[in-house]
């Protein structure tokens, strides 16, 4: 699939539409409504240049050009749909709402002939694009390169299911890794490109972008652990329902001509709250820095005159997706506090300065991260990052605290709230699991209640 062309395609076309539109509406605004003839002026070359980039940052903030590959006819009207409608009641209450008319009804006029412009001349042109994707992978000249992991008979199976489906489905096997030992009749059918020890490689090395896990969902360990295992990429995982997944309604089916398979629901947030939360992150850091930065200069200096060494502490933690950044903080410590090796502080720990002390207890320390958040390492809200060498001993006794990269770590989190700095691995396992609740429910509401708790925490010097 030429995604690159397709994306450009779309863009153009969801441009010359609105651009269209407008320049409809506009005619028709003047000589229906305004009954004035219809005159080029200063306002409608306005709309022109603004109006059209106005509908495509709209359609970004709901999510249509994220993963065109895998566009179908109700997700392209549903999205449309919710996007015109938003889009329009924006500009009739910015750009309509003080226009002089004869009576009440020609705003009703007004709006009605701005959505149905809008959504019509962008609808008809989307669901023809839209056939001609889901038509190429129907007959499966476009689709995703596929893992299948398995290599019993079970493996066996969801492939011929998968391989004799009327209409394809998008999955192009490139081949199979085994856990175990492999069945003569899935080495016949398909290349055997490693074995599950080798897993991350293999995903990398053959850009996956679909996976079948040929296991029960009854095998819950194991499944388990290769979810963590794939999780936190940009790849779509599928698993085998047995009769209890049936009878509870799990199986998801984006079509009806699919195989029987569970689809692992990665989509944490609506894409229109993961912009608004970037948004609030960044807006709400650069206020805080500017606001704060009296504060932030004497604390520089206090710190300063505490003790010997840096005013601001860095050091390496494990971000989203396990990329590695530089956390900044204002320095509590004495130098070379970690002289023995890592070490987690605790509440009377003689390596923390008297300065440093009061700061953690307001969380002062934190402020310097507002910078991360500014550079996209963090958000306001979301799972503490920490050392990879904690990682290593949290994952050996609980390998789900993985999921917690699947998203931007935070200044503060649910667990932080609760524990605030964890003096033990026992701690961190304890806060890790209402980071785990956090990723289950987080949304926008969700990150607004853990700030106004860690605000009451910073004014009652309650933090640990």
């Amino acid at each position: 699939m030429n995604l690159g062309r397709t994306k450009t395609i779309i863009l153009l076309t969801d441009y010359c539409t609105a651009l269209l539109a407008w320049i409809l509406f506009f005619y028709f605004r003047k000589t229906k409504i305004e009954l004035a003839p219809f005159e080029v002026s200063d306002r409608f070359y306005l709309g022109v240049l603004l109006i059209p980039f106005f509908w495509l940052g709209i359609y970004y903030f709901f999510g249509t050009y994220k993963d065109i590959k895998r566009w179908y006819t109700t997700r392209t009207i549903l999205i449309t749909t919710k996007a015109v409608v938003t889009g329009t009641i924006v500009l009739f209450f910015t750009l309509l709402l003080d226009d002089y008319v004869y009576s009440y009804s020609a705003y009703y006029e007004l709006i009605l002939a701005l959505f149905l412009l809008q959504y019509l001349l962008t609808i008809i042109p989307r669901l023809f694009i839209t056939y001609n994707i889901v038509s190429k992978i129907h007959r499966r000249i476009w689709g995703f390169s596929t893992l299948l992991i398995g290599g019993s008979s079970k493996a066996v199976e969801i492939f011929r299911e998968i391989e004799q489906l009327p209409k394809g489905i998008g999955s192009q096997f490139v081949g199979f890794v085994n856990l175990n030992g492999i069945d003569k009749e899935i080495a016949n059918e398909l290349p055997h490109i490693g074995h599950v020890d080798e897993l991350e490689r293999i995903l990398e090395e053959a850009q996956i972008e679909e996976v079948i896990i040929a296991l029960d969902s009854t095998e819950h360990e194991k499944l388990k652990q290769l979810i963590i295992r794939i999780q936190g990429r940009d790849i779509r995982i599928k698993i085998i329902p047995d009769m209890f997944d049936l009878l509870s309604g799990s199986v998801k089916m984006s079509n009806i001509f699919g195989a029987l398979l569970i689809e692992v629901e990665e989509n944490i947030m609506p894409f229109w709250q993961i912009i608004v939360k970037r948004w609030i992150d960044v807006v709400f850091s650069v206020i805080a820095l500017i606001i704060l930065s009296p504060l932030l200069l004497v604390l520089a200096i206090l710190v300063k005159r505490s003790s010997d060494g840096p005013i601001f502490f860095t050091q390496e933690r494990i971000g989203k997706n396990g990329v590695p950044f530089q956390i900044i903080k204002f320095r509590t410590m004495y130098q070379n506090a970690e002289a023995a090796g890592p070490q987690l502080s605790s509440e009377h720990d003689p390596r923390i300065t008297p300065i440093g002390r009061l700061m953690r207890k307001m969380r002062f320390d934190e402020f310097p991260q507002f910078w991360n958040v500014i550079k996209g390492d963090m958000s306001l809200v979301g799972p503490r990052p920490e050392r990879q060498y904690y990682i290593d001993l949290i994952v050996e006794r609980e390998p789900q605290y993985k999921h917690l990269t699947k998203v931007k770590p935070g200044i503060t989190s649910w667990g932080q709230v609760k524990f605030g700095y964890a003096e033990n691995v026992e701690e961190m396992i304890q806060r890790m699991k209402f980071d785990l609740l956090y990723l289950k429910y987080m949304s926008l509401a969700l990150d607004f209640k853990i700030m106004f708790y860690t605000i009451i925490i910073v004014f009652k010097a309650k933090g640990k």
